[in-house]
């Protein structure tokens, strides 16, 4: 089908285009033969409904794969397997003639509390990046589209149609867009959702810095930026800021806006024909890939894929000794969860599975001996005292007749969904006590975690085992069973931080906000960096997990590549007598840096399939880019030279190698002015000699008097580092003179020769 060029439309249709003619359909213009397309949520399966359906995933949709929430698919680390995962995605999308896929979501886990954070896949922007950009690529690669989500800043539900994040710009570039940076760089979405949220007071949806000036001038995106679901807050200003398409429909009345502010000379119809052209290369993109992802669809291949994914998810906390479970072990299986599996977060991801499988019917699938279960508690809003004893009651008797006691722990839905926070990072007070209870019986206990967010785990010391089982989609019950028993190694690590407490998250102290508005108090030390900066103690460390095997790394080399890059090798060894994976990471830091960094940061990771006695030298790149930071100065990025620490670690905490690397420096020299300090002016490779000189000369004429004021040993080159140059001047009086050595021409003059010079 050709789809026609903007120049053969009408302002009205124009208009038309740029808005949703229903929830999930954008507009035709029939004159032209422009189709309607459809667009439907994601981000881990499929969740097309039928027409006139909600958008809280109430209404009717059709079965599709639930694939594991990005908070478990993300703990993989892997980005082959997150793109095979991403290529089914893709094809049942293409299956069902939709062109846009709502996802992924890369926001960054600021706070635990986040009641969305299961959608999300990391604390770190580097993982959240590498990830995101191997999910587009997959879903993209069978002729459908992707919407990056949610742009930007949208890191809680509390409030979130109209509350301020309130970030400085190193935090903002640095840890908030340095995702999004990362998968429009490397992948190309079809297309960016902008969020509810306002960034610094602007609204996403009208933020000409945000939609214009990064997305496009400095990223290079090509693509279309959409609306979520009813973020468009003026849509006149929207449109002229880069906000192409509002989603859902507006019933006209923002089309009707548009036609009348090009006639009032208010807005350019030059603005009206980029959005609607990026509408319609939206659409030729979708025609062009129609039917690239043949039904019908193989539900048996992508629920083994599900189960595959899932399995790579689960991040294995705690072992000592118990795991994995013997076949033949009489075991009894406790909790509600472990019947009822609680497998997506709720809201607007929700998908209908095409299958469900339980980790109750897996394990007694795999089982050869007996396997008792115990409901153990409720997950219903309301439970009597005498419920609750029963069922715990019932659960302990269990656990005494068994070698070992599995007990299904988590979050019920209502406590973690879109749309509203977290009051805390706690489990059910009668799961708790059920634990205990099922302790003092068993000792032989194992924990299986079912939650979207972190816990708090006050019981890890007493546990033998712990599996962080996060949300697994509908294959979940499978996959639990697989690690359980041994037939899959668990190979995830996280991707956040456990804290011990909340009180010791980065964002305790300011949020959600108050008043509609949100400070990023924490600025760059979020997740793992705010705990190493400030020396506390975790739960769980980034980027921990265990394994069934064991893993040894050699020393570490590093060296600067021909294009910048670091790239730094070490040889990984099997130690154990199971295959097994490891997930290689890379931190880096620079002592005596001149500005303020976190102790360590992810820059780099690889996972790593090794037989039992296997070694493999493993090769990880450190992008020059992403050693740089933001300076403030000159609104740019900047890698700063000198001797970098280069770590190669098992987790954030523990760091197996350590090898320096250096690197040269950008060539950045700051435009000098009157406010620049003299520890500017000074490190100013034309301005520095001359001043040095004039100094030297002004402090040899400063008379007795003078140089009495000064206590002794007091060092005046550090005083005057601060000076500003411009008030140089009355250093000649302090010497008894009328400063005219320092005459503000002079002072100009020293400016405009030192600027000149680096043009």
């Amino acid at each position: 089908m050709s789809i026609p060029d903007v120049t053969e439309l009408t302002l009205e249709e124009k208009a038309s285009l740029t808005s949703g003619a229903s929830f999930w359909y954008t507009k035709p213009v029939e004159r032209v033969s422009v189709p309607a397309i459809m667009v439907t949520d994601g981000p881990h399966g499929l969740r097309k409904q039928r027409e006139g359906g909600d958008h809280l995933g109430i209404g009717d949709s059709v079965p599709a794969t639930c694939f594991p929430p990005a908070v478990g698919l993300g703990s993989s680390w892997d980005v082959d397997l997150i793109h095979r995962v991403g290529e089914a995605l893709g094809t049942e999308t293409s299956i069902e003639n939709v062109a846009v896929l709502l996802g992924p979501g890369i926001n960054i886990k600021r706070s635990p509390l986040c009641g969305r954070n299961f959608e999300y896949l990391s604390e770190d922007p580097i993982v959240s990046g590498v990830l995101g950009a191997a999910i587009v690529n997959g879903i993209q690669s069978k002729g459908v589209g992707t919407s990056l989500k949610h742009f930007a800043a949208n890191n809680q539900e509390d409030d979130r149609m109209r509350s301020s994040s309130d970030v400085d710009p190193r935090p903002l570039r640095e840890i908030y867009l340095r995702g999004f940076q990362r998968v429009v760089e490397d992948a190309q979405p079809w297309t960016v959702m902008c969020s509810y949220n306002r960034i610094n007071g602007v609204y996403a949806s009208e933020d000409p810095w945000l939609l214009t000036q990064v997305l496009r001038d400095e990223w290079g995106f090509e693509g279309l930026v959409v609306s979520d679901w009813g973020a468009v807050n003026e849509r006149v200003p929207g449109l002229a800021a880069g906000m192409d398409l509002e989603m859902p429909s507006s019933n006209g009345v923002t089309d009707a806006q548009i036609v009348a502010a090009v006639q009032d000379g208010s807005l350019d119809e030059s603005v009206v024909d980029v959005a609607a052209g990026r509408v319609l290369d939206l659409v030729r993109k979708a025609t062009d890939g129609a039917g690239a992802g043949a039904g019908p669809l193989d539900v048996d291949a992508h629920h083994a894929l599900a189960r595959e994914a899932a399995g790579r998810s689960i991040v294995l906390l705690k072992n000592a000794g118990v795991l994995p479970l013997a076949k033949d072990a009489k075991l009894a299986v406790i909790g509600e969860f472990a019947a009822k599996p609680r497998y997506q977060g709720a809201g607007s991801s929700m998908i209908n599975p095409t299958r469900l499988d339980t980790a109750l019917d897996e394990i007694s699938a795999l089982s050869t001996g007996d396997v008792a279960y115990a409901q153990g508690f409720s997950n219903a809003l309301e439970v009597s005292a005498e419920e609750t004893v029963a069922l715990r009651d019932g659960a302990v008797a269990a656990a005494s007749a068994a070698d070992v006691a599995v007990v299904f722990l988590g979050l019920p839905a209502r406590l973690e969904s879109e749309g509203y926070d977290r009051d805390d990072i706690d489990l059910p007070a009668a799961q708790l006590e059920l634990l205990d209870a099922v302790l003092a019986a068993n000792p032989n206990t194992v924990v299986v975690l079912s939650n979207g967010g972190v816990v708090a785990l006050p019981f890890a010391d007493r546990v033998p085992a712990i599996l962080e089982a996060w949300l697994l989609g509908q294959a979940g019950g499978g996959a639990t069973a697989d690690v359980l028993f041994g037939a899959v190694n668990p190979s995830a690590k996280l991707t956040e931080t456990i804290p011990v407490r909340l009180e010791d998250t980065p964002a305790f102290l300011d949020f959600p906000g108050e008043f509609s508005h949100t400070r990023y108090g924490e600025g760059l030390f979020v997740g793992y960096r705010w705990y190493d900066a400030r020396r506390l103690e975790v739960g769980f460390p980034f980027g921990h997990g265990l394994s069934y095997t064991s893993f040894s790394y050699a020393d570490a080399a590093a060296a600067v590549a021909a294009d910048g890059d670091v790239e730094v090798t070490v040889a990984v060894t099997n130690t154990g007598e199971r295959a097994g994976r490891e997930v290689v990471q890379v931190y880096t830091s620079l002592p005596g840096s001149s500005v303020q960094r976190a102790p360590r940061e992810l820059k780099a990771f690889a996972s790593v399939a090794l037989e039992p006695g296997e070694t493999q030298v493993v090769t990880l790149t450190v992008r020059r880019k992403d050693l740089a930071y933001w300076d403030i100065r000159a609104d740019r990025w900047v890698v700063e030279g000198g001797e970098y620490t280069v770590d190669v670690a098992a987790s954030s905490r523990d760091i197996r190698s350590t090898v320096s690397v250096a690197v040269t420096g950008d060539e950045f020299t700051l435009p000098l002015s009157r406010t620049s300090s003299m520890g500017e002016v000074l490190h100013h490779p034309v301005a520095g000699p001359i001043v040095q000189a004039a100094i030297a000369q002004m402090m040899g004429g400063l008379d007795q008097s003078a140089a009495s004021i000064m206590p002794e040993g007091v060092d005046m080159s550090k005083m005057m580092e601060s000076f500003p140059i411009g008030r140089i001047g009355m250093m000649g009086a302090l010497g008894g003179g009328d400063g005219a050595g320092t005459s503000p021409e002079m002072i100009d003059g020293l400016i405009a020769m030192a600027n000149a010079s680096q043009q």
